[in-house]
């Protein structure tokens, strides 16, 4: 197992990304101020039990994010509540996403 971060910066300040990475598995991570965007591995509706807002990114098995590199690449496919509040929407290019969440 490797843990690999790195940080993106947007207009409104870093964010931060984790991925811990498996044999042909990995879980990915951006963290901000604000709140989270992950891979979908994540339950949108615990996190919201925990009053945080987060958003799924676009991935699949046949189509994984892979790296935090492509990670930004992707789009926003699923929101909590308190992500809709921040603005976050399915469809959003994670890029954009970011700035919501520094």
């Amino acid at each position: 197992m490797d843990i690999i971060t790195r940080s993106f910066e947007t207009a409104n300040g870093l964010v931060e990304g984790v991925q811990v990475k498996w044999e042909g598995f990995s879980i990915l991570m951006v963290t901000g101020k604000k709140g989270f965007l992950v891979c979908g591995v994540f339950d949108l509706e615990a996190i919201e039990s925990f009053g945080a807002a987060a958003a799924i990114v676009e991935s699949t098995p046949q189509n994984p994010i892979g790296t935090l590199e492509r990670f930004p690449l992707r789009t926003i496919t699923k929101v909590n509540a308190r992500a809709k509040q921040l603005g976050i929407t399915p469809g959003m290019p994670v890029g954009q996403a970011f700035d919501l969440i520094a």
